[in-house]
């Protein structure tokens, strides 16, 4: 058996990144790529082979979808050493107005796909004592932004899922880390959904976080430097537990450590155009 050697430099010869056929995935698949390594990246529709990247179905909501990429990889490279869990949902809607069965869907994709996938390689990556896993989250497990608050709950559970997997496996020699971006232009909305249900009490404050949302993402940071993040975790000798990506991934959870809650809360409801006062 091969010694044991916590957080090791990693050579990234083979790569599994998924959602990877647009936004910060097709960025960081494209960047290993030209790095030298082999690099599969997966959507959940057909995509052709691309600037030496290896396209692969895979629908992170199935079981079997994910056995069949794993097993796919495998089978052309041999190893797996760097899984980047990108895939994943956008969902705009209130608390109230979005169904149980939406919120699940959320959940499944943003949250227990990454599971899936994980808990497929591992198993290689335990037999080689060699590994990097490096899952994708988002800003908003820190801030809770209105209008997408299953979305941002679905990120806080990878951080938390993610953290305690980093302690379960170090000792294996595998490294896992959590890259949380901001704003990044990545058209993540154009695939997402949009609660149909409304209640008009909301009718105001939901207008004004969805165009909020929409205009900070249109106006976001090229991907390249959240996949530049990406890159720099899976080739350092001892990679951090997190990694903020674009300015608002590293300055706004030290800026909600720091502050006042009630500092946050005026500043957030501002950001967002919401009301300031409620009714006597």
């Amino acid at each position: 058996m091969a010694a044991t050697t916590p957080a090791q430099p990693l050579v990234a010869r083979t790569v599994l990144v998924t959602g990877g056929s647009s936004g910060i995935g097709q960025a960081t698949a494209r960047l290993f790529a030209e790095r030298g390594a082999r690099v599969f990246a997966t959507s959940r529709g057909q995509h052709p082979d691309e600037g030496g990247v290896e396209m692969l179905r895979l629908d992170v909501r199935s079981a079997e979808s994910v056995r069949r990429c794993v097993d796919e990889v495998l089978a052309r490279a041999g190893q797996l050493d760097v899984l980047v869990n990108n895939a994943g949902v956008m969902q705009e809607g209130f608390v109230e107005e979005t169904s149980d069965a939406d919120a699940a869907a959320v959940m499944d994709a943003n949250f227990f796909g990454t599971v899936r996938v994980t808990h497929a390689v591992l198993p290689g990556m335990r037999e080689r004592r060699r590994g990097r896993i490096i899952n994708v989250g988002s800003l908003a497990a820190w801030v809770g932004e209105p209008g997408e608050g299953f979305y941002a709950a679905s990120k806080a559970a990878l951080a938390r899922y993610t953290e305690a997997l980093r302690h379960e496996v170090w000792h294996l020699g595998i490294a896992v880390s959590l890259v949380e971006p901001g704003a990044f232009a990545t058209g993540v909305l154009r695939a997402g959904s949009v609660t149909e249900a409304t209640i008009s009490d909301y009718d105001g404050p939901r207008e004004s976080a969805h165009r909020t949302l929409r205009d900070a993402l249109r106006r976001g940071a090229d991907p390249r430097k959240a996949a530049a993040v990406i890159g720099k975790v899976a080739s350092v000798s001892a990679p951090r537990a997190r990694y903020g990506a674009g300015w608002d991934g590293v300055w706004v959870p030290y800026l909600k450590a720091v502050l006042p809650q009630r500092v946050v809360d005026l500043a957030l409801r501002r950001g967002y155009h919401l009301p300031m006062r409620r009714p006597r």
